[in-house]
């Protein structure tokens, strides 16, 4: 008879979904303090809030309340992600379920932590702040991990890949995803500046006569010396027009 209660629970599949600014931000402190300070983790509510203000190794910059950090880690632990400890006589400290909750690996959570905390970047400033958390040789160690994130979902090329290829994660809401591809494909694809002349602007709009073919660079010159000695006079023109107003005004 075969029994009905398997001996291994099957794996459990991945529950993330998309968060808002704050949520993500809590679990990118969360990820970042459970790595570089193991010993002060899991953290209390003053330390999470603290660590959303953070300056460094931040972007955008937040400032929120406790009382939306509280509100916000509710959220987060009613959704799975966040667990809270209570202590007996002591302050309650929040832990990360994060392995679980995006069914991710060590190096990989700290990739994801980074881009929780910073948003888009190349890969060759992904590589270098993640690597504070877990090792990450270079960028060719980088690249598998980075595929394997792309292959889940959780991680989206906003660029092609390639020099200076642009990351972020896919945690964003649907609206904030869609602007941030937007910018992207703009500046991809947006016609490189017009080139400037080199030639100084015109006093009035009559445009700048074409050089006579077979014109030799000489009498190019020339013509722009002219055109120098006529703005520098209108220069001083307007300087003694000016100087005149404020003559009379005084």
């Amino acid at each position: 008879m075969q029994n009905s209660t398997s001996l291994e629970d099957p794996q459990p599949q991945p529950r993330w979904r998309p968060l808002t600014a704050l949520q993500r931000r809590i679990l990118g402190v969360l990820i970042e303090k459970a790595k570089t300070t193991p010993a002060a983790y899991p953290l209390t509510l003053n330390a999470i809030t603290t660590g959303c203000r953070q300056k460094s190794n931040r972007a955008p910059q937040m400032a929120p309340e406790p009382d939306d950090v509280e509100e916000t880690l509710e959220a987060l632990r009613e959704m799975g992600a966040v667990g809270e400890i209570v202590g007996s006589g002591r302050a309650s400290k929040y832990r990360h379920y994060l392995y679980q909750w995006l069914g991710v690996e060590k190096v990989e959570l700290a990739v994801m932590a980074e881009l929780l905390l910073r948003g888009h970047q190349t890969i060759g400033e992904l590589r270098g702040r993640a690597a504070r958390m877990e090792p990450i040789a270079d960028l060719p160690a980088l690249k598998p991990v980075l595929d394997g994130l792309i292959e889940k979902n959780l991680v989206v090329s906003l660029t092609p890949e390639g020099r200076g290829q642009v990351v972020t994660h896919n945690l964003y809401l649907p609206e904030e995803m869609a602007s941030l591809k937007r910018q992207h494909t703009g500046a991809a694809t947006a016609a490189p500046p017009p080139t400037v002349s080199a030639a100084p602007p015109r006093s009035d709009s009559t445009p700048a006569p074409a050089p006579a073919a077979g014109a030799s660079s000489s009498d190019e010159v020339s013509q722009l010396r002219q055109e120098v000695a006529q703005l520098r006079d209108q220069v001083a023109k307007l300087r003694k027009d000016v100087d005149d107003l404020w003559s009379n005004l005084t």
